[in-house]
């Protein structure tokens, strides 16, 4: 029988769905395999099912004689080497279409978080020093009726912008490729070069994967760019954005906030970071529901699935088919 590992925990309704077709084996901990460990489950798995966290690279894919599929569960798969995979003919999937309004929910959290400083008024007043009602006392920014920057609109991009018509907002986009005149129309949504977006937009958010093209598409010069009152939101992928910059941009207080729930170097925070009262920090959780995590779970099955029963898998990565291992 097949056997498929699993690197980290998993929901238990995706685990009942994949045993009953493998010799499943699991680490249900909360301690990530070692490049040691990972290079074990590639030499003895014929399917793995990896995390972010994992980094899968050529060392790790060349153990797999027998691997045929990395099942990664996440719509981000920049920790796997997906060219080399290919070219060994091992299948690389992800799980798109589901994460996006869930991840779109926490951006709004973010946005609203940041403008109106939830999380230093919060511990504030769980430290007891709230005394009554102060005139000038935490002080943010509005959200209702300003400018929204969206910088990538794809399934996440667009899912934010729907959220912007409750709050009466004007929403600029930019995209690697202009949305049809009937999608601009449904998000209410204007097309505008990055510079005129980080120019004119209250609140930026970032939503593009990462590629050759859009590692640190955010550093010190956009920051400048950025009114001085503007906040900005990054749940995308963190090499994205240059970390230093944005601490310096806050320090200096070029901008009024922002928050962040990827990172450069993560899971290490960039020097300066947790000493920012205007930013907002969280531990990759752009997905945390219980019903998305459970959906993208039983994505992953049925991508471990598919390859069990001799089939391609429904949700290859989209870079895949460039460097196939003549699979397709």
């Amino acid at each position: 029988m097949s056997i498929v590992t699993v690197t980290n925990m998993f929901p238990e309704g995706a685990l009942e769905k994949l045993a009953p077709h493998c010799d499943l084996r699991t680490n249900q901990t909360e301690n990530s395999p070692t490049a040691e460990d990972l290079k074990k489950y590639a030499f003895e798995s014929t399917a793995i099912v990896t995390y972010l966290s994992d980094k899968i690279d050529r060392d790790i894919i060349d153990c797999g004689e027998n691997l045929q599929l990395i099942a990664n569960y996440g719509a981000g798969f920049n920790n796997i080497d997906v060219a080399h995979a290919a070219k060994k003919g091992i299948w690389v999937t992800n799980t798109p279409g589901v994460l996006h309004e869930t991840t779109a929910d926490l951006t709004w959290a973010m946005i609203l978080g940041s403008a109106r400083r939830i999380v230093p008024a919060e511990r504030f007043t769980r430290e007891n020093r709230f005394k009554g009602w102060q005139a000038k006392m935490f002080l943010g920014g509005d959200v209702y009726g300003k400018t929204l920057g969206i910088i990538g609109c794809g399934e996440i991009g667009s899912a934010v912008a729907r959220r912007a018509s409750g709050f009466n907002m004007r929403v600029l986009y930019c995209n690697r490729n202009r949305l049809s005149a009937e999608k601009e129309k449904a998000l209410n949504a204007v097309y505008t070069p990055l510079e005129e977006l980080l120019q004119q937009s209250d609140f930026v958010t970032v939503h593009t994967p990462l590629t050759e093209q859009t590692q640190h598409l955010i550093g010190k010069e956009q920051f400048l760019m950025m009114k001085p009152s503007a906040y900005f939101i990054h749940t995308a992928r963190g090499k994205v954005v240059d970390d230093k910059a944005l601490v310096e941009a806050l320090k200096e207080e070029r901008i009024a906030g922002a928050a962040l729930d990827v990172y450069e170097n993560e899971p290490a925070l960039t020097e300066g970071m947790t000493e920012l009262e205007n930013l907002m920090l969280l531990p990759h959780i752009g997905s945390a529901s219980f019903e998305t995590r459970d959906k993208m779970a039983d994505l992953v099955a049925d991508n471990v699935l598919d390859v069990l029963a001799g089939k391609t898998p429904r949700c290859l990565v989209p870079s895949w088919g460039t460097s196939h291992g003549g699979k397709l």
